[in-house]
């Protein structure tokens, strides 16, 4: 039993390192106070490959093993987390594309998403219909050789950007169970009726948009349905949301090891009655459960990132993007507490990393739902506690 990264990927990992360090920790604050998109470190991770990590190398992706995929989130989730989300919607898309496209739609987009010249992200959520995916009301109804697409999505990632972007539809909304009528179509932005209408505001998870699309009367030619075959749409998206959840995992990790890092330095800096804060137990016992907590963290995200290797793993992905979640909010909450007042000033990183921690028990389905998820795989046998 070997818990060490093999040497590709901590050499992966020290470079990932590296860049982050250079590129986006010294901007993060300022840029994202300022709500300025971070058009730079998308080139740097553009020209270092990673808009290609889930894309099969014969379409000049990376196309990274499970573990590596999550180095990815947590060491730039370390820096800035709505980076990780920019990343994080495309890979997914692009996870999606490869896994269930025809050889057509491959040919046509991934060469070039793997390099950044298109990005992309995924239209699930509605106003209505989050983690219940079947709950959608967005339709596709054929017309010859075309779908027209009604609907609106809500919380789309790179929607500015996105081109094409996977939209979850019901290709035949009388279908029982629901599954059975939904399909996923891929649609271009140019495309007349589809519209970005809005930003919306957030409370974190700035650095990169979150936006409401309206889509109006949008005709889609028959040739941009996902695998060429109606009624595979939520099986396609399920498929993809494994290794979501993998990403999710890892970017709480990378949230829970910066806050970490600026507990223990802070610690170290901060004087009180003549000494470090360090020297104080009671400091002493949160950075020992912060610790604690962090590495057991990891050691979880890439336990179920190996899961996926192997095919489908639900439970393992949720139970790490549980634990890892719980584990990046408590761990910004400690270090705020570590730091004193200075932990609720905007001039100290550990008011972004509580802000953003918040978001990690809500995306890629809610903790809750996703304990049911867990016990159903536990109850099936699918997953073994042992």
């Amino acid at each position: 039993m070997d818990f060490n990264l093999n040497e590709d990927q901590a050499e992966f990992k020290a470079l990932l390192r590296q860049f982050v360090d250079k590129e986006i920790v010294p901007v993060a604050r300022e840029w994202e106070q300022a709500g300025r998109y971070p058009t730079e470190i998308v080139a740097g991770m553009a020209e270092m490959g990673l808009f290609g990590i889930t894309v099969p190398e014969e379409y000049g992706g990376l196309d990274l093993d499970p573990v590596s995929f999550a180095l990815v989130f947590e060491e730039i989730a370390r820096g800035w987390m709505g980076i990780a989300g920019i990343l994080g919607s495309h890979s997914l898309a692009c996870r999606l594309i490869a896994m269930h496209g025809t050889e057509e739609q491959k040919q046509k987009y991934l060469p070039e998403l793997a390099t950044g010249q298109r990005r992309t992200g995924i239209g699930l959520t509605e106003p209505d219909a989050g983690t219940d995916l079947q709950g959608i009301r967005t339709t596709a109804r054929l017309d010859g050789d075309h779908y027209v697409v009604n609907g609106a999505k809500m919380w789309i990632t790179n929607a500015r950007y996105a081109n094409p972007l996977p939209v979850l539809v019901k290709t035949d909304p009388s279908a029982s169970p629901a599954h059975r009528g939904m399909s996923v179509l891929l649609i271009e932005s140019d495309t007349p009726g589809f519209e970005v209408t809005k930003d919306i505001p957030k409370l974190g998870y700035k650095g990169t948009e979150s936006c409401e699309i309206l889509l109006d009367n949008v005709r889609v030619p028959v040739s941009q349905l996902v695998g060429g075959v109606e009624g595979k749409g939520m099986q396609q998206v399920l498929s993809a949301l494994e290794w979501g959840r993998v990403n999710i995992a890892a970017r709480s990790v990378g949230i829970a090891q910066r806050a970490h890092d600026e507990a223990l330095a802070y610690s170290q800096q901060r004087r009180a009655f003549g000494q470090p804060i360090s020297d104080f137990q009671a400091i002493q016992l949160k950075l020992g459960e912060l610790g604690t907590q962090v590495q057991a963290a990891r050691l979880m995200a890439y336990w179920a990132a190996d899961a996926v290797r192997t095919g489908r793993a639900d439970g393992a992905t949720g139970m790490a993007k549980i634990f890892c979640s719980e584990v990046a909010l408590q761990a910004a909450i400690d270090a705020m507490k570590v730091h004193g007042g200075y932990g609720y000033s905007t001039e100290f990183e550990v008011e972004r990393l509580y802000r953003d921690s918040i978001l990690m028990s809500i995306g890629e389905g809610t903790n809750d739902v996703l304990r049911t998820v867990v016990a159903k795989s536990l109850i099936k046998g699918e997953t073994v506690v042992r």
